[in-house]
């Protein structure tokens, strides 16, 4: 082999290892690729997100509303909901609610809903009714679905509580997280942000 066909290879060969290595670099400083944009949600106080029910249908089953009436999730078709399964002798459900509370002042309106649903005793309706206001300053509305009144919590899948579930506008699942998280701020509220379209 000739001297200047030898040089001619090592020269290809350094070009093709430089820019092996500058794609290498390149592909690491581009960060994961998701195939859903939700996932990079998935971190701190929303480590726990869970998108593998994406698309199911809102949950059957009733609550009672502020008046005593009865509702069901279909009557808030149309709106983005964060429904988030709550009860007074839960000491993380307690934790969480402000933030749930500062979550509909900072976002809430005709595009995006908190329905946080107690499931305490009919018996201690009036004192979750007094809790949540303490709470949440008032902000969030109070809903109920004690346990004789449970089907809306089993055919929600939450298996314990704080359960928020995260449905569309067209009533399909986006997300669910059990156990609290911060709502107002940092990775959570991005994640609502990202939800909402903003």
């Amino acid at each position: 082999m000739s001297r200047s066909v030898a040089r001619y290879a090592l020269l290809a060969l350094f070009v093709i290892g430089a820019g092996v290595i500058v794609y290498a670099l390149a592909s690491a400083m581009s960060g994961p690729k998701h195939a859903d944009p939700l996932e990079r949600y998935i971190e701190g106080d929303l480590a726990g997100l869970d998108l593998s029910r994406a698309g199911e249908a809102l949950p059957a089953g009733t609550f009672s509303g502020p008046e005593g009436e009865t509702l069901s999730l279909e009557d808030f078709r149309g709106k983005t909901l964060l429904v988030n399964f709550w009860a007074t002798w839960c000491a993380p459900c307690e934790r969480e609610m402000p933030h749930l509370g500062a979550l509909e002042t900072a976002r809430g309106g005709s595009d995006f809903e908190v329905i946080a649903i107690s499931v305490d005793q009919s018996t201690d309706e009036a004192y979750a009714r007094e809790r949540i206001d303490e709470l949440t300053g008032g902000v969030l509305t109070f809903y109920h679905a004690p346990p004789e009144s449970w089907d809306l919590i089993y055919n929600a899948g939450a298996r314990g509580f704080p359960t928020t579930v995260v449905y569309g506008p067209d009533g399909s699942e986006i997300a669910r997280l059990a156990g609290e998280a911060d709502w107002s701020e940092g990775i959570a509220l991005a994640f609502v942000d990202e939800v909402l379209g903003h």
